[in-house]
């Protein structure tokens, strides 16, 4: 035991010192910083915005999706970048092109092990539902419970683009072994998702709340920062599992964390399982919105 211990902890600081001195690691997209700085002037046009995001097709694509997604309830199709910009809010679009910035940075090409867009679905899906779990429950940013459910389990792609062949050994010991995913991460990195996804957010110098959230999604009872933000993106995740619905594999088995009932304030088990099945037609929706 003592052995397996000093093992893991040797393959993760080997872990750790690749995601530090990996030196094609994305830097702070341009288009993050323009939008920064064109949103602390008090005159910023819609126009302006969007011709900076415009610059970047992946992620204008994505604000598009993001803005005809039924959560925002639309009569009709929002087909410019303009008229996303004034759906999602001034407020609000700076921390979700963050968030897509931060997806599009560390995708990886499509393989057997990992299908970008399958996974790119079950990140937007949780992000959205997160963000309406917010708005139900009081919580007074729905659009940072949308960025948190958005790159909760970024730390995936960060594994399958830098640690490619770890990956591949990861999956095999799912499969051989019968274990969780996590355990085979441990096992093979010596650190979870969780952490490789925080380590990257916290090097874009996202806020500390997020940071948390991305490291506890599995384990809101230890989270540090905000026990209410990483609970709710918690039961997102939960949700698109227990439901089947823009549900990733990586997540089979999930373990509901029933501390987030106390967190909460959601009184039993019960009015958890009731509340996500709520939430079944507006998953549907989406999934069937997005096209999966």
């Amino acid at each position: 035991m003592e052995l397996e211990i000093f093992n893991r902890q040797e393959k993760r600081e080997k872990t750790e010192l690749v995601l530090s001195n990996v030196y094609n690691l994305p830097a702070i997209p341009s288009i993050m910083m323009e939008i920064s700085r064109l949103l602390e002037k008090p005159n910023t046009t819609t126009a302006e915005l969007s011709k900076v995001i415009g610059k970047d097709q992946g992620i204008a694509s994505k604000v598009l999706s993001i803005a005809n997604s039924p959560l925002y309830g639309l009569p009709r199709k929002v087909s410019t970048i303009d008229f996303a910009i004034l759906i999602i809010g001034y407020q609000d679009i700076k921390n979700i092109i963050t968030a897509l910035s931060m997806v599009e940075s560390f995708k990886n090409k499509t393989d057997k092990n990992l299908n970008q867009k399958e996974f790119w679905l079950h990140s937007l899906v949780t992000g959205l539902v997160a963000k309406k779990i917010a708005e139900d429950l009081g919580y007074r940013s729905g659009s940072e419970a949308f960025v948190a459910g958005l790159i909760h389990d970024l730390g995936i792609p960060v594994i399958h683009k830098y640690f490619h062949t770890n990956f591949i050994v990861i999956c095999e010991k799912v499969a051989t072994n019968n274990i969780s995913f996590m355990e085979a991460e441990f096992d093979t990195l010596g650190l979870s998702h969780q952490e490789v996804g925080r380590f990257l957010a916290a090097k874009w110098n996202l806020p500390l709340a997020l940071c948390d959230t991305i490291l506890n999604h599995h384990t809101p009872h230890i989270a540090m920062e905000n026990k209410t933000l990483t609970s709710i993106t918690h039961i997102a995740d939960y949700a698109t599992q227990k439901l089947k619905i823009a549900d990733f594999y990586w997540d089979n088995e999930y373990l509901f964390d029933e501390s987030v009932i106390e967190i909460l304030k959601l009184d039993d088990m019960d009015r958890v399982e009731k509340m996500v099945e709520g939430y079944r037609n507006l998953l549907t929706q989406e999934a069937t919105s997005l096209g999966i």
